[in-house]
Parts: C-alpha cells; structure tokens; sequence
C-alpha cells in the first residue's frame, strides 16, 4: 500500500491554542462562551449529538478540534426551509454533512417499508426528526443557507451511494448522491485520513475543486486527467465468456507470494494500477439493463481492497462520477489517538433529562478495532469499513476501561462490550501483508477460512482476562456479533467467552440452515453452528452455569425459497426455538444481495445474461409468508401458513403431533386479519413531513 502521512503528523491550525471545547457547541450561545466568532467546520447531523466515540459526528469533530479546527454541530436541523443550517452562521471551511449513525431510509422505515414509530438517536426516540435521504436534503439546504461554502459529504448513508446504487424504498436505481445532494466532495469509508486532510488544505487555501488525488474520495469531473489510463470494465470481468475465473474463490495467482502478478487477462500490472480508472457502466446503462447493474457490481466489490484498488469512473449523463482508491487503513497508533480524544462520554448537555436509547445500550462498551473480512453479502459493513481489520492497542483498550470507570455516567462497573463489527476478529489477518495487499477474494472465511488467515484468538483471550483484572470493573460482557465459524479454531477462546464472558444469553447469527441461501449469503454451513453449539453447552456446563444461544435468521433473503424457510422452520421446532424477534431482508444500497435482489443474478459469479437465476422474494405475500414461517408458533401466523403448506403440497406438516409444524385448530381469538393485510407506504409515493406535522405513526 501507498505511503500516506499519520493522521496527527500535521501542523495544527491556529485555533489549537483556544484548546478542547467542553462540548462541541449545538448553538452560537455555546460559540459566544468559548470566544468563537465562527466555526472552521460545521458537521450537519442526522443524530442527535452525542459526545462518544460511537458516535461519527463526535469522531470527526473531535479529531479535526484535535487539529486546531473549531468544530460546530448542526444536530437534526430542521430541514423544511435554509434558516436552521444559519444557526451557528458561515463555515470558514466547509460544511460537513452526514445523515448520522444509521441511513436515513433505514432509520425510518421497516423491511416492509414502513414507517417506524421510533428513533433510537433522537431524544425521547422521537420519531420524525430527519427527511428522507437525509444526506441530500441536508446539502441542499446547506447550500441555500450560504452560497459558495464548500460542501462535503460523508458517512454510511453518502458511502454506500457513491455511485448508481439501487434504491428498495423506490423501486428504482438512483444516481449518486454526488448528482443528488450537488456536494462538492464526498468521502466514503472511515473518513478520518481524508477530512483531516481537506480541512488542512482549504485553510491553507486550496480551492476544493482542486482536490482530486485524496483515497476514499469522490467528486464529479468530465475529462481524464493527463497519464491516466482508462480501462473498460469488460477487460477484468466482461460479462460474457471472456474472463478466466468464473468463481472468485477458485484458486488464483494473486492470492499467493507474487504481489505483482495480475489477475486480470493481460496487462496492466500492479505498477500501473497508480494511473488506471476502470469505467463501470453508466449511470443509464444500469438503470435499463439488470445484466450490467449486476456486472458493475461485482466489478466494483473486485476493486476493494486498498492494496490493488484502481479508480473507478461512472458516467452520469455528460459527467463523470470519479471514485479514488479506498482509504489505507489506521494503524493502530493511530486508531488508539483518536480513541483517546477528550469524549466527554454522554449527550450534548441540552437533551438533559431526556432518553437516548442508541446512546443507552453503547454508553458503557468499548470499540476494539474496525472492520470485517466476512464478507456476508448482505451486510454494509464491508463496503464502509473495509475488509482489513483495524485495531485498536491493548494499552489503549484498557485505558478507556479505567475511563469507563471513572467519568462515565450511571456507570455500575460492567462493560456491556468489548467488540466493534464483530466479536472475534480484533488482530486476525492475513498471514502475510503481501498476499493480503495482492488478494482479490470477497471474503477470507468463505466458502472455507482462507489458508493464509491467522486465526489465533490468544491476543484476545489474553486482552479479556486483563480487562478483567482492571480495578473496579465487576463484568465484562460480550455483545457484538460472533464469528462462530472463527470461534471454533480455537477451543479456549470459546472456553473464556463462556466462562467469563455471556450474560445467560449469547446472541449469534447463523441465518439460515439451508445450503441455497447460505451460498448467496456467504455464511457458513449449519455444521459450523452445532460444532459451536457443543463447545458452548460443553464448557457451560463445565463453569456451572446454564446459558443459551440465541439465534438470528433472515427470512426472504435472495436465494431463498418457501422449501428452504418451511426446512428451517423445522430445524427450529426440533431444537425448540420460538423467536420472538425475526429479521426480513432488507436490501441496503451496494450490497451484492440487493444486487441480487434487484437484477435476479448472481454477482459472486461470473455474469452473463446466461447466469445463474436467484430466486427473489418480492411480493408483500410471500414475503409475509417467509417471515411467519420463523414465527411458526404464533397461532395469528396459523391460518396463513395452513393455506401455503397445502398450496405446497406439504399438508403433512398440519397437524397436532411432534412432527407437524403448525396444528389443525385455532384457538379462540387467533388468526384474525392477517398481518401487514394493508398496503405498506412506499417511500417514493409520499411527501417528507414538515416541521408542523410530524407525527410518529404506530409501527404496524
């Protein structure tokens, strides 16, 4: 990878000497008592402001302070007309704009689509408080409030529309959010290396316009820069019978000791990787032909990896949209710095009193590295944060600890986690930083753990045991997702977690039993499931203790058929599950199963208009269907799933024995009017409400 400067290397702007704000001021009263006649940065929020280091407005804020910027935040402006984003006046540098933690339309509506009755990052979970698209609209109306303020994007919701994406609340692939919002730039990823970066180079007085070379940056542009060389996508995955591997996981010359062999066919090689941009599809062409949508997405998932990502390019109409490199990732060093800001740890002092439930349940973890080599298709997290773990020191992990400890509030003396992504992968990587700066591969844990995966999990056992030993701390408690497929490698890291480690009750993730959608998954086989089960029951019982699993499934994901949920649903009445909360495929922007939602094709192999059909769940019906086939135990879910079971042949599941699924009677009172029976709101079909009517609606 790239040499790049470390993120606390630069001369610190002027204002460093007026030192760390108490809080980041919500208000030009907060301005008036630190001495500020104006703010460098304004960070426009979705969220409300929480100063903690799970919070990316407060990361952000506080690292560019940490540069000598004055940072304000704008939190749940009310985006109706251009006067709100006046209210801390103009940035002397740029707006920057996020639509928070979560996406907007994520935030808002359920996988049915439809509006949620709550939000878990605005006071009291006041539904309502943030539009659709949050990081358009709010562009927008930072660009009516002060014209010629540079305006940058950035976060999860920006990040995952960098380019033509498709968009399940419309039905529709939409544009960029560079096309949409009118931003000037827009940094996908973990944002820290590129907005330190564009903040210093405005202050010194670059024009934004000029800005182009930065990794994890996008911008619009209509010609190609002098000594690049551009590259037709169909060169490295054409769909067609041109490419030389079908199946990405096949065993490939880049995943080996020759960092400069290529993957492609023919040249150019690594060493011109610097100056090449791959052209996707346009804009046009992904909106009208399912094949290339789908051909773009694999092609765009295969440039990734900060190693040997290349520039991709989109046009837009007459414009192009220009994606630089992803970002290199933090070192340690480096993550451990901005870890150790001066996060006062709680709520902006004006929601006091208030509840906050985001803020709640993560007040009292601890982020330990960012990440995810996993590669689940239907997962977000990989497009965002990268494949390449990053990860925070054991010294430093255990100084938030003590600071947990001491300053945070209501703190009792447990940490409900050490963790971040996921539970298990904090200093897993690859054996070998060649390979892994070589490696073209989805995923380091599928269709098996990759031969070169360093999965010994004795760093980590060793950081649980010293976090315990941490004076005044009763408890520390595991919450974030387990790679049990990892977990297993390694008997004794499952023997501590047990042991020390699980509340009664461990959450995990196998999301299916069936090889059909485990395959457009990329999860593990259910084989993967029982051996951790056994190791989990064998080593619980060992400590004396009676704890359970708690598992997570997705009904209606694509690739899956009513079979495949009618054989899971069985799996759960034969190890006696009943779910009481159940997941619905939600297809998010860039993931490859909304690919595969939107196109019916597979991305994870080799695209023609010959593929592989995946089987998609569309209708209201079936997916209804799907998702009471995880809650087989209801009796409101009985009459609909007597009718399918029938209509499938499979009336020898009715019945009031062990083996049935469902019974032949209903009780007294059950199986009125069908669950989700009305029509669900479409996001594209209805106004944004304004200030004066919102209104949180009954989630139904």
């Amino acid at each position: 990878m790239s040499a790049v400067p470390d993120l606390f290397s630069y001369r610190k702007h002027w204002a460093h000497k007026l030192g760390p704000a108490p809080e980041l001021p919500i208000s030009r009263a907060e301005m008036d008592l630190l001495g500020w006649d104006s703010c460098d940065v304004i960070i426009v929020t979705g969220d409300a402001y929480v100063d903690h280091p799970s919070f990316g407005m407060a990361v952000i804020g506080r690292l560019l302070e940490a540069h000598g910027f004055r940072v304000g935040i704008l939190d749940q402006p009310d985006w109706t007309s251009a006067e709100d984003f006046r209210r801390l006046g103009r940035p002397n540098l740029f707006f920057g704009i996020t639509a928070g933690n979560m996406d907007s339309m994520v935030n808002r509506y359920t996988a049915d689509r439809r509006l949620r009755s709550d939000d878990a990052y605005t006071p009291n979970a006041e539904a309502g408080r943030r539009p659709d698209r949050s990081v358009t609209v709010y562009a927008q109306r930072a660009r009516e409030a002060y014209k010629g303020v540079p305006v940058v994007i950035g976060g999860i919701e920006a990040s995952l529309r960098r380019i033509g994406h498709f968009d399940y609340w419309s039905e529709k692939v939409r544009r960029s959010a560079l096309m949409d919002s009118k931003a000037d730039l827009l940094i996908f990823g973990n944002a820290e290396r590129a907005v330190v970066e564009v903040a210093h180079r405005l202050a010194r007085g670059d024009p934004i316009r000029e800005i182009r070379d930065l990794r994890g940056t996008a911008f619009l542009r209509r010609d190609l820069p002098e000594g690049w060389t551009l590259m037709d996508s169909s060169q490295i995955d054409a769909p067609g019978p041109l490419t030389r591997y079908n199946d990405p996981y096949e065993p490939d010359p880049a995943c080996d000791d020759r960092p400069e062999t290529s993957t492609l066919h023919g040249p150019p090689r690594r060493s011109d990787r610097a100056t090449t941009v791959v052209r996707l599809p346009s804009y046009e062409q992904v909106r009208a032909d399912p094949v290339l949508y789908a051909h773009a997405s694999r092609v765009f998932h295969l440039e990734t990896n900060p190693g040997n990502a290349r520039a991709l390019v989109q046009a837009h109409g007459d414009r192009d949209v220009w994606l630089n490199p992803p970002p290199i990732p933090l070192t340690s060093e480096e993550l451990d710095q901005i870890y150790e800001l001066p996060f006062t740890r709680k709520p902006h002092s004006r929601y006091e009193g208030a509840r906050l439930p985001a803020w709640e349940m993560i007040r009292h973890s601890i982020s330990i590295m960012r990440g995810c080599f996993g590669g689940c298709t239907f997962c977000s997290i990989t497009e965002h944060e990268g494949r390449i773990i990053q990860n925070r020191s054991e010294a430093s992990i255990l100084r938030e600890i003590g600071d947990v400890r001491d300053r945070a509030p209501g703190f009792t003396g447990t940490i409900s986690d050490l963790g971040g992504p996921t539970a298990n992968m904090w200093r897993l990587a690859c054996k070998d930083r060649r390979i892994e700066a070589a490696c073209r591969k989805l995923s380091c844990v599928y269709p098996d753990i990759c031969r070169n995966l360093n999965t010994d999990h004795g760093p980590l056992i060793r950081l649980y045991r010293k976090a315990r030993a941490v004076p005044g701390i009763k408890r520390i408690l595991i919450a974030s997702g387990l790679r049990y497929d990892l977990a297993v490698r390694s008997p004794a890291y499952i023997r501590e977690l047990v042991t020390y480690h699980v509340g009664g009750y461990l959450k995990i993730a196998p999301e299916h039993t069936e090889a059909g959608p485990l395959s457009k998954m990329m999860k593990p086989g259910i084989g993967a499931y029982d051996r951790f089960k056994a190791l989990f029951d064998k080593y619980s019982k060992e400590a004396g203790k009676e704890q359970y699993l708690i598992p997570y499934f997705i009904s209606a994901h694509p690739g899956t058929s009513d079979a495949d949920m009618v054989n899971l649903a069985l799996w759960l009445k034969r190890n006696g599950f009943r779910l009481d909360q159940v997941q619905a495929f939600l297809p998010t922007p860039l993931a490859i199963a909304s690919a595969m939602y939107h196109t019916g094709l597979n991305p994870l192999k080799k695209v023609r208009r010959q593929s592989e059909r995946v089987a998609v769940v569309r209708g209201q019906r079936q997916r209804r269907l799907q998702k009471a086939l995880l809650r087989y135990h209801d009796p409101e879910n009985w009459p609909l799933l007597r009718k399918a079971l029938k209509d499938m042949g499979r009336a020898d599941l009715i019945g009031n024995g062990k083996r049935h699924l469902v019974p032949s009677f209903q009780p007294a009172g059950t199986g009125g009017v069908p669950e989700g029976r009305r029509k669900p709101v479409k996001a594209s079909s209805r106004r944004t409400p304004t200030a004066a009517s919102r209104k949180p609606r009954k989630r139904r």
